[in-house]
C-alpha cells in the first residue's frame, strides 16, 4: 500500500506517521505543502498513492487532492471541534479532556467524516509538550485506527453530528493577540500561565517588559517570591521573575517583536532584556525609576540536589546508589554555556558514592544538539559554532572517559543530530517508544557532525550502516533503533512506567555487586583496547577539521543554519524525504560523504625515516579513496594505491630475499594477499559494488602487517647488523632506500 504524507513541515507528529508506517512495511513517500498547489499536484501524480494522510497542515488542501484520492487530515481537537486555534484554547480556557480526530479532507475546514478519534486527560502543561506527549500517541493510534478500517468493505467513516452526547466541540476562531492578552495588575499566576503555556512553541504571548515589545515563552509557577504586580523581582539561569497578584511566575525565553515585520529568534530572557534590565539597581541607575526595588540575582548552587528553582535546567537527584542528572533545556538545544553547566553537573555527580549515572534530558526532547539560536544571536556565528561544538565534545568525552560508574542514557524524549550521538557515549542506551531518532547532520547545509560519532556510532551499528544513517537522513523510531543495536531497550511509551523500568533495571544491576564489577571490568577492557587502536582525540580532531571548514570555509552552513532558525519554509521537499522525486542517481548514493578516516600510529614506527613516510603515504592515499566523491576519483586513487603498494612490496621483498630473512616466503604471501585484495577492491569499483567499509579492511591488515611482519624483519636487520660487528652501512643497492617513491604522487 503506498501512502503519502502532505505536511506543511517534516517536524514531529509527521517524523512519527513516517517511521510508524515505514517499520510496518508500507511505502511512503512525504510531500511537503509550502502553498504552491501546482508543486503539490505534481507530488501527489508522482506518487500515485492509494491513501493520502495529511499530519500536519498550516496551509489548505486544494480539492484536487481529496477530490481523487482519499485523504485523512489530523486535527488536534476533540469530535466536533473546528478551527486552527484548537489547542490554544483548549489550554487557556482550562478544559481537563482533549483529544484527537482524524477526519476526511473536505471543502469546509474540519467538517469532514471522523474516521477514527482518541481523548485523553489534559495536563497542565505548555502546548508544545502536551502536543508531543499526548497529541502526537493519540494520533498514532488514530492513524492505526483508520488502516485497519480502509480496506474493510462495509465501513463508512462517521458523518458529524452535533445531537450525539459525545460531539462536545466547536467552532473557535483563529486566536489572537487580543485574546492571549495578560493583565498583570488583575490576572492571577495560574490565568497567566494558562495563556503563556496555550501560546508557547508558537507564537507567543505579545506583551511589554521595559518598553520592550516582546513574546513570552517557557514559563513556570513560582512558589515563594513576591512583588509589585507586572515588575520583575528576581533573575535566575537567564530567566526573569516577574510578580502577579498573587505571586509570581518565572519566564525563561523571549522573542523580541521588531519594527516593520522583521523577523526575530526566541533567545533566554536577560538576553533579549539585556540593554534594558540592569542585574543591580544603583540609586544612580538611570532605570531606577522603573522598578519598585533592585532585582534579586539568584545563583543556583548545582552542587546540592533535587531542583531549587522551577525555571533550573539542570539538577540531579541520589536515589540509593544511582545518580539521575536531568537536563531539562528549552527545545532541547544546548549553547556553549549550557553544555559547560552540564559537564560541571556531571563532574560532580562523577565523585559522588554513587555506582550508576543515569542521563535524563527533557521529557519532550532528550537533546538536539548545538544551539543554532545562540550561534544565530551571536557577534561571530562562526566563533561561537566553535565554542559550542568543542563544549558538547568535553562533555561527550567526560561520559566516555567514566570507567568507574555504570553509565545509562535514558531518552523519554526524541533526540537529533549531536543530541542523538551524545547518549551513545553512555555504556547502556534506553529509549520510552516512541521516540524519533535523527542521526544525522547534514541537513544544516551540509553540516560534518562531531560529538566523536565516527567512534561511537560506528562501534554500536557498524560502518555501513553509520554510513546509512548520517547520509540518507532519515528518521528512524526506538523499535528500529534497538532492531539495529543503535539502543538497548525499547521501553515502555508512557513516561511514569518509562521512569520505573529504568529504575528497577539501573537498581536491579547496582543491587549485585559481581554483576556490576563485571559490567565495569568489560567497560574498563573495550575503552583500553578501543584506546589503542585509535585515541578518542584523534577522532576529535578529526571531526572538528571538517567542521571548522563547514563554520569558516563555505556559507552552506550558516545559510541553512538562518532558515532554520527563521522558520523559512521549504520550497519544495527535499529529495531524501520524497521517494516519487528520486532520481537514479546511484553514484551519488553510493559516494556521498565518508566517516573514514587513517590515521598514523607511532607504534607502527620501524625506525627509519623513509620507510616510516612510506607506510605514512598510504594512510594519506587512504584518506584521499575513502573521500572520493565519484566513479572516477575512485579508479584514479586506487590505482595510485595500487601503485605504490607493489613498489613498496617489491622493493621490500627484494631485501629480505638478498639479506637471507628466515621469513621471507611467509612475508610474501602476506604481500601477495593484501595485493589480490587491492585487485579485487578495483574490480569492486568497476562493478559499483565498491563499500567505503573495503578501504576500511584493508588498511586494518596494513596495521597488523606493520606491527607483526614488518617488526620482524626491522628486528632481524638489527640483529644481524650486531651480529656482523661491522661498521660499514649495506650496500646502497639494497638499502631500504631503493623502495619506490612515485613522483606522480600527489598527497592533498
Amino acid at each position: 500500500m503506498r501512502i503519502l504524507l502532505i505536511s506543511s513541515a517534516f517536524s514531529g507528529l509527521t517524523q512519527r506517521f513516517y517511521t510508524e508506517l515505514d517499520d510496518a512495511g508500507f511505502i511512503v513517500s512525504v510531500e511537503l505543502h509550502s502553498g504552491d498547489v501546482g508543486q503539490l499536484l505534481e507530488g501527489v501524480a508522482l506518487f500515485k498513492p492509494d491513501l493520502i494522510v495529511c499530519p500536519f497542515l498550516t496551509k489548505r488542501l486544494p480539492k484536487e487532492v481529496y477530490e481523487y484520492t482519499k485523504c485523512l487530515i489530523v486535527h488536534p481537537g476533540i469530535k466536533g471541534d473546528r478551527g486552527p486555534s484548537s489547542l490554544d484554547w483548549a489550554i487557556q480556557t482550562g478544559a481537563t479532556e482533549w483529544g484527537v480526530t482524524l477526519l476526511e479532507a473536505a471543502e469546509d475546514m474540519d467538517t469532514g467524516d471522523v474516521w477514527a478519534s482518541k481523548n485523553f486527560p489534559l495536563r497542565a502543561a505548555t502546548k508544545s509538550n502536551i502536543f508531543y506527549r499526548d497529541v502526537i500517541p493519540a494520533a498514532v493510534e488514530c492513524l492505526w485506527q483508520a488502516l485497519s478500517f480502509f480496506d474493510t468493505p462495509h465501513f463508512k467513516p462517521e458523518v458529524q453530528d452535533y445531537s450525539r452526547p459525545d460531539y462536545k466541540g466547536k467552532t473557535q476562531p483563529l486566536m489572537k493577540q487580543a485574546e492571549r492578552a495578560i493583565n498583570w495588575k488583575a490576572d492571577k499566576t495560574d490565568a497567566i500561565l494558562k495563556h503563556i503555556r496555550a501560546a508557547d512553541g508558537t507564537p507567543g504571548v505579545l506583551d511589554e517588559i521595559c518598553g520592550l515589545p516582546v513574546f513570552l515563552f517557557n514559563a513556570h509557577k513560582e512558589a515563594t517570591l513576591k512583588g509589585k504586580a507586572g515588575e520583575i523581582i528576581a533573575i535566575a539561569n537567564h530567566a526573569i521573575c516577574r510578580a502577579t497578584v498573587d505571586g509570581a511566575i518565572w519566564i525563561g525565553h523571549l522573542k523580541a517583536k521588531l519594527p516593520d515585520g522583521a523577523k526575530a529568534i526566541k533567545l533566554p530572557a536577560t538576553f533579549v532584556l539585556k540593554d534594558v534590565l540592569p542585574q543591580t539597581m544603583p540609586s544612580t541607575s538611570v532605570l531606577k525609576n522603573l522598578f519598585s526595588k533592585a532585582i534579586k540575582v539568584i545563583n543556583i548552587d548545582y552542587t546540592q540536589p533535587g531542583r531549587q528553582l522551577p525555571c533550573q535546567e539542570v539538577w540531579y537527584e541520589q536515589e540509593e546508589e544511582a545518580a539521575y542528572l536531568y537536563f531539562h533545556f528549552h527545545n532541547g538545544a544546548m549553547s556553549t554555556e549550557q553544555c559547560r553547566l552540564l559537564l560541571s553537573v556531571y563532574q560532580h555527580v562523577a565523585t559522588l558514592s554513587v555506582k550508576a549515572i543515569v542521563l535524563i534530558g527533557g521529557d519532550a526532547s532528550f537533546s538536539n544538539g548545538i544551539h543554532l539560536n545562540h550561534i544565530e544571536a551571536a557577534d561571530s556565528p562562526a566563533d561561537e559554532s566553535w565554542l559550542n561544538i568543542n563544549a558538547i565534545d568535553d562533555l561527550i568525552y567526560q561520559i566516555i572517559a567514566t570507567v568507574d560508574k555504570v553509565t545509562v542514557a535514558a531518552l523519554a524524549g526524541s533526540a537529533g543530530a549531536g543530541g542523538a550521538m551524545m547518549p551513545l557515549a553512555a555504556d547502556k542506551v534506553f529509549a520510552r517508544e516512541g521516540v524519533i531518532f535523527n542521526s544525522h547532520y547534514k541537513n544544516m547545509g551540509e553540516l560534518y557532525g562531531s560529538e566523536y560519532w565516527t567512534y561511537l556510532l560506528p562501534k554500536r551499528v557498524g560502518q555501513d550502516m553509520a554510513l546509512a544513517l548520517t547520509e540518507q537522513r532519515l528518521p528512524i523510531s526506538a523499535k528500529k533503533a534497538w532492531q539495529i543495536k543503535l539502543i538497548d531497550k525499547v521501553l515502555d511509551k508512557r513516561h511514569d512506567i518509562f521512569m520505573a523500568q529504568v529504575k528497577h533495571w539501573v537498581n536491579t544491576l547496582t543491587a549485585d555487586n559481581v554483576a556490576l564489577q563485571k559490567c565495569l571490568a568489560e567497560k574498563a577492557k573495550i575503552r583500553c583496547y578501543d584506546e589503542s587502536l585509535k585515541a578518542l582525540p584523534v577522532y576529535r580532531k578529526f571531526e572538528l577539521t571538517q567542521m571548522y571548514a563547514n563554520f569558516y570555509g563555505t556559507q552552506d552552513y550558516h545559510v541553512a543554519r538562518q532558515r532554520f532558525v527563521y522558520k523559512a519554509c521549504e520550497k519544495c521537499t527535499p529529495e531524501n524525504l520524497a521517494l516519487h522525486r528520486q532520481k537514479d542517481d546511484s553514484t551519488k548514493k553510493q559516494f556521498a560523504g565518508s566517516m573514514y578516516h587513517f590515521v598514523w600510529h607511532d607504534y607502527y614506527q620501524m625506525g627509519d625515516d623513509l620507510v616510516d613516510s612510506q607506510h605514512k603515504d598510504l594512510f594519506i592515499l587512504a584518506d584521499q579513496l575513502a573521500s572520493s566523491v565519484n566513479r572516477e576519483e575512485l579508479i584514479k586513487n586506487a590505482k595510485l594505491i595500487y601503485q605504490h603498494v607493489k613498489e613498496h612490496f617489491s622493493a621490500e621483498e627484494d631485501l629480505m630475499e638478498k639479506s637471507g630473512f628466515r621469513s621471507y616466503k611467509g612475508h610474501v604471501r602476506e604481500h601477495n594477499v593484501m595485493l589480490e585484495k587491492l585487485i579485487e577492491m578495483d574490480q569492486k569499483i568497476i562493478n559499483a559494488d565498491w563499500r567505503q567499509s573495503d578501504i576500511q579492511e584493508f588498511m586494518d591488515k596494513w596495521g597488523k602487517h606493520i606491527i607483526h611482519a614488518d617488526m620482524a624483519f626491522d628486528a632481524y636487520q638489527k640483529e644481524k647488523k650486531r651480529d656482523s660487528d661491522q661498521d660499514q652501512p649495506v650496500d646502497k643497492q639494497y638499502r631500504l632506500a631503493r623502495f619506490y617513491t612515485p613522483a606522480s604522487l600527489t598527497l592533498s
